[in-house]
């Protein structure tokens, strides 16, 4: 028996109701809703977006397509789409505001709630995955929260020094769109 020569990426399914358990017992435990368990449920999220990257990588080569790192930029946003879409997620749909942020906008998105609180997961998610894609951190800030629209979220990509600028400027009340496109 020969050994094997690559091991395939581990997945499993969960109902999208365990996005709100999660967050209803994180908060729950910590009663005060103190930084720490959502800063605990990004860090998961990181770690699983940094592994389901190698998840993709093996999607596309069942597609027939490159390695992540050699793929097409005019056929990445479409993969994406329907790789998200495909394990369950829901629909992604990336998009560019400046040279240096990007949009990600997604819908029937699996972790949006109908009550306040984020895609916390989704986050950390997106900060690892893009973050292997790009080989170097990404910073990943939820700008439109799932409570506007049920489903629907908006997130922006970018380095951390930049990401950093976008949230300043948010936080002096100028628009995130125009923050992203003077950074």
């Amino acid at each position: 028996m020969s050994p094997v020569s690559s091991i395939q990426p581990r997945t499993v399914s969960l109902p999208v109701e365990f996005f709100a358990g999660l967050r209803h017992s994180a908060l729950a435990a910590y009663g005060d809703g103190t930084v720490l368990p959502v800063d605990a449920i990004r860090d998961a999220g990181y770690a699983a977006g940094k592994a389901l990257y190698d998840h993709f990588a093996t999607w596309l080569a069942e597609q027939g397509e490159s390695h992540p790192d050699r793929l097409a930029d005019e056929r990445f946003p479409w993969l994406l789409e329907a790789y998200f879409h495909g394990i369950g997620w829901g629909r992604v749909e990336l998009q560019t505001l400046s040279e240096s942020v990007m949009a990600l906008d997604v819908s029937d998105w699996g972790e949006a709630p109908e009550s306040a609180g984020g895609c916390l997961v989704t986050t950390g998610l997106f900060a690892g995955f893009f973050g292997r894609l790009a080989g170097s951190p990404i910073s990943v800030l939820e700008v439109e929260s799932p409570t506007a629209s049920a489903g629907r979220a908006r997130f922006l990509l970018g380095s951390i020094d930049v990401m950093g600028y976008v949230w300043e400027a948010m936080e002096r009340g100028i628009p995130y769109d125009r923050a992203a496109v003077s950074a």
